[in-house]
């Protein structure tokens, strides 16, 4: 596999831009290689600069649920930008998809568009600061939230994919308002929550955990988290960046039957453009300014070209059964993989929800963070470098989440699921 230009543009970029990447965990360092450069991708495959075609497994990090280009987000988008790519106003298409939001998840009466999960995580703390009049916020060990200081705590994605334990920069009056507790432990949680001494706002939770590789809700955990904070007055907040629109139409709450006070969308509600939102119960969304105090904006904040894509993918994903059959899709894949592991002797532990699925080098079942942390990275790094020779685009991380998406076909996955069996094989 002939990855000169891809080397050569790396070289450049570091010149520029710090570790030559815009987000850590694309500068492949956990799997020990560099970069590739995408110049173009359509449906299940992306293509880099070199003339390399990949099967895509990263969708760009979730949004991509439909496939890559799209054409009728591209078709929406083309119309929009023509009349005008910004204007600092407000717009039509802000109104639809808030509507077609609001209409799709159980719990949100009322939304505000934002440009990333981050800003849509850190100003749901924010309101949920506000709206109690409290200050702690309690999260989960390996649960990503977005890079805001209060959030970098015993955090997922780039920060255990790199080995940093938070980091420099974050002041401690901040952090220490900030609790981490383990993920799927009912007992700290429910002992956490109801110490008096503590002045908690909030709890923010991945419902489905996929910032240390997919790590799924034990049985009863969301439920006992959801009673707890209704019966201490404290807001609950689902972070469903990865999961919204993507385990269901309605999201984890929709697919777990447990109901939020606040939710963080973005990814796949934008088409694959810059996005994210945060809604939830009319009562504590009339705190947002202009109508209540706690102040929040945006120049770019439901941009007319996120808002038309958002639309066009929320539409496709209306269709009768998609959710169904890209699941069922999904479950079938996991079953190749699973039998692949079987008989090459390859000892894997796969977690999957829906469409989101991680493959842990471990021998141990993955339930929380330090479970995940058993799985062998160094081992992932050797696959991944023998599944990107061979045309397959995964993760580059141990600590991340494969997503199916609409556009894979049953060929393509079966394809994968050989691949997959190959490098294994020299694992093996």
């Amino acid at each position: 596999m002939n990855t000169a230009t891809s080397e050569r543009l790396f070289d450049e970029a570091k010149k520029y831009i710090p570790g030559g990447v815009n987000s850590p965990v694309r500068a492949c360092r956990s799997v020990g290689c560099n970069p590739i450069f995408i110049e173009k991708a359509k449906g299940a495959h992306v293509y880099d600069v070199d003339g390399n075609e990949y099967l895509d497994f990263v969708c760009s990090w979730g949004p991509m649920i439909l496939g890559h280009a799209n054409p009728l987000i591209l078709k929406a988008i083309n119309e929009t930008a023509v009349l005008g790519t910004s204007f600092g106003a407000s717009t039509p298409l802000e109104i639809d998809l808030a509507s077609m939001v609001v209409e799709a998840v159980p719990t949100i009466e009322k939304v505000r568009f934002v440009n990333s999960g981050t800003e849509a995580t850190m100003s749901a703390i924010r309101l949920a600061r506000g709206y109690t009049g409290k200050n702690i916020v309690v999260k989960f060990d390996g649960c990503y939230h977005g890079h805001a200081d209060s959030f970098l705590v015993k955090a997922g994605s780039g920060l255990i994919t790199l080995g940093i334990p938070g980091s420099p920069g974050v002041p401690e009056d901040i952090v220490k308002n900030t609790i981490s507790i383990p993920y799927n432990n009912q007992d700290t949680l429910e002992k956490t929550l109801r110490d008096e001494s503590l002045d908690i706002a909030c709890v923010i939770i991945e419902p489905v955990a996929g910032n240390m590789g997919c790590v799924p809700p034990e049985k009863g955990f969301l439920e006992k988290l959801r009673a707890l904070t209704a019966e201490l007055g404290i807001v609950l907040i689902f972070d469903e960046v990865i999961t919204g629109f993507r385990l269901a139409y309605g999201g984890a709450q929709e697919y777990f039957g447990v109901n939020p006070d606040l939710t963080c969308l973005g990814k796949i509600i934008g088409g694959g453009l810059p996005v994210g939102a945060y809604g939830g119960k009319a009562e504590i969304m009339d705190c947002v300014a202009p109508d209540g105090p706690v102040y929040q904006a945006g120049t770019l904040s439901g941009n007319p070209l996120a808002m038309a894509a958002g639309i066009a993918t929320l539409k496709q994903l209306q269709q009768k059964d998609f959710y169904s059959q890209l699941n069922d899709k999904a479950e079938t894949y996991a079953g190749l993989l699973t039998e692949v592991s079987e008989r090459t002797g390859v000892h894997v532990t796969l977690n999957r929800v829906g469409s989101l699925m991680t493959g842990f080098f471990t021998e141990s079942a993955v339930t929380d963070f330090d479970s995940a942390m058993l799985a062998d990275a160094e081992r992932y790094g050797v696959h991944y470098r023998q599944m990107l020779s061979k045309g397959l685009n995964i993760a580059p991380s141990q600590f991340e989440v494969a997503f199916v998406s609409a556009a894979h076909t049953e060929k393509q996955l079966k394809m994968a699921a050989e691949m997959t069996e190959w490098s294994f094989k020299k694992l093996a």
